[in-house]
C-alpha cells in the first residue's frame, strides 16, 4: 500500500475528484493548506493598499492505494491537475505499512477497498 499526497490547484479538484472515482478510487481526505514553491510572490490590494502574498492557496488531496492502483492514481492526478504552468502542483509517495478499518477491524487491502 502507498500513502499519495498531491499538492493542487484548488480549481483543478473537482477535475481529479471524478478522474478518481471514475478509477475505482474514491477515497481520498481533502486538506485546504498555503504554501510557496518554485512559483514568484504576487501582489493583492487589501483596503487600499499592495501587500506582497508569498504563500499560493492550493488543496491537499491524500488517499491510500494498493500497489496495483498506484500507477493509476498518479497518472489521473497528473492528467487532470495540470494546467503546464509553473505552481501546478507536486505529488508525494510514501509507504502505508498497514491499514485497520475500525468498524469491522479488517486490515490491510481489504481495509481500503
Amino acid at each position: 500500500m502507498k500513502k499519495v499526497e498531491a499538492i493542487i490547484r484548488p480549481s483543478k479538484l473537482k477535475d481529479v475528484q471524478q478522474g478518481l472515482r471514475e478509477a475505482d478510487i474514491p477515497c481520498l481526505t481533502i486538506v485546504p493548506v498555503k504554501g510557496s514553491g518554485l512559483q514568484k510572490s504576487y501582489t493583492e490590494r487589501y483596503r487600499g493598499t499592495e501587500q506582497s502574498m508569498i504563500l499560493q492557496t492550493r488543496i491537499m488531496i491524500m488517499c491510500i492505494v494498493s500497489d496495483s492502483n498506484l500507477e493509476k492514481c498518479i497518472d489521473i492526478i497528473l492528467d487532470n491537475a495540470s494546467e503546464g504552468q509553473v505552481g501546478d502542483g507536486k505529488i508525494f509517495i510514501y509507504p502505508v505499512e498497514d491499514a485497520i478499518r475500525i468498524r469491522t477491524r479488517t486490515r490491510g487491502i481489504e481495509a481500503i477497498k
